[in-house]
């Protein structure tokens, strides 16, 4: 009673801000709870407060809130279409009874992992590192099967890009069939067929791609044949040769495609962010049963788009930054111990304290050595309230 559920919802964020502290120790350490005669929560009391709350609040949560604060950044666009990645990562569990029934475990020539294992796959957008949703199940679910259920969350004007590990022909056609200006950039797959319809320049061709039976059987609304763009470009001496959706050689210039495909690494970044810097390389949940594993999972990420969206909002205080400029680990420790003595702070002085945020926004930029300008390509911040802003260029951070 002393634990109402959207109190419990930041007890579940705190398991990923607060990975060091055990469980029955964080709803204390946020003075969380509501007022009582004890001044502690038990152990005891905490899980049965976690079981009481279940995964699809905490979900929802995460969808909401994604949905607000992506409204709320002033994303930078290229050629109108907003940047976003997917890939997949895999997490340990306890080997609890229940999780060993609920989760496989990888193999490879060493044997099985010692552990039960969660496959996850999140789309990020690129530039600020804010998850936009995510699919996950037991490792036994491929990251394809995990991926079809992002097609929903995909936003319209966007460009996804793809590691070749998705090459898929009735997904990539479902995927920009889902919306309006929903496209596509993958590397070629060796050993691809096409048939070339026409040349649109020097090393730029549309392709005709000839989809299978067995695609088709899978994926119902799934042509016989699509087409594509292929482009070709010699990277450090070795050829790159990549396939999209954008067909139009005039709204999307040959020149910056191939490049752009080099922003794909910022979502192995994110990934990094949230192991390394976020649960300090603790790569083991926490939480012993199927349930209290994807609810974990799904504070985890709400912890992360939490820090992301402080982050842009810092980034974009100052001029000519963008938030994957910034220095995660750094600014993650000092908004995460900023979190912490808010309990303390009386009402008149939270304004004071949110301003304070961004007055760091500067000691968080990291220095130019960090920093890459992999390809030069020039982001456009498009936003309503932003159309007289300059343009950009987005390197790709390193930390």
């Amino acid at each position: 009673r002393r634990l109402p559920l959207d109190m419990v919802v930041w007890a579940v964020v705190g398991m990923a801000l607060f990975r060091h502290i055990p469980m029955g120790q964080i709803v204390n350490h946020l003075d969380i709870m509501l007022p009582g005669k004890r001044p502690f929560a038990a152990p005891s009391a905490v899980v049965q407060a976690r079981q009481r709350l279940g995964v699809e609040l905490v979900k929802r949560v995460f969808e909401q809130t994604q949905a607000l604060w992506h409204q709320q950044t002033p994303h930078p666009h290229w050629c109108g279409l907003t940047l976003l990645g997917v890939d997949g990562v895999v997490w340990r569990t306890p080997d609890s009874p229940e999780n060993q029934a609920a989760f496989a475990r990888t193999r490879n020539a060493q044997g099985e992992a010692s552990y039960p294992q969660i496959r996850m796959v999140c789309q990020m957008e690129l530039t600020s590192h804010l998850l936009t949703g995510s699919a996950f199940n037991s490792v036994a679910s491929s990251e394809m099967e995990l991926t079809t259920e992002l097609i929903g969350s995909t936003p319209d004007h966007s460009l996804k890009l793809f590691d070749r590990g998705f090459y898929s022909l009735g997904l990539l056609h479902a995927w920009q069939s889902a919306g309006e200006q929903r496209h596509w950039l993958i590397p070629l797959k060796k050993g691809t067929h096409y048939q070339e319809q026409r040349s649109l320049g020097r090393q730029d061709r549309l392709v005709t791609l000839t989809t299978s039976p067995q695609a088709r059987k899978k994926w119902p609304d799934l042509p016989p044949t699509m087409t594509a763009r292929l482009l070709r470009r010699k990277v450090n001496g070795k050829e790159v040769q990549v396939l999209t959706s954008m067909s139009d050689p005039l709204r999307f210039p040959a020149a910056d495609i191939v490049d752009l495909y080099s922003h794909r690494w910022e979502i192995e970044l994110g990934y990094r962010e949230i192991k390394q810097s976020l649960l300090g390389n603790r790569l083991t949940l926490r939480s012993r049963t199927p349930e209290m594993v994807f609810q974990e999972l799904w504070g985890t990420l709400l912890a992360h788009n939490l820090i992301r969206f402080q982050m842009a909002r810092m980034a974009y205080s100052l001029d000519a930054v963008h938030p994957n400029q910034l220095s995660f680990h750094q600014a993650a420790h000092w908004l995460i111990k900023e979190l912490t003595i808010l309990p303390w702070v009386s009402p008149g002085r939270v304004p004071g304290v949110l301003q304070s945020m961004l007055d760091m926004a500067p000691a968080f930029v990291l220095p130019s050595s960090c920093l890459s300008d992999a390809s030069g390509l020039v982001l456009d911040r498009s936003g309503a309230d932003h159309r007289n802003t300059p343009p950009r260029k987005m390197p790709v951070s390193v930390n």
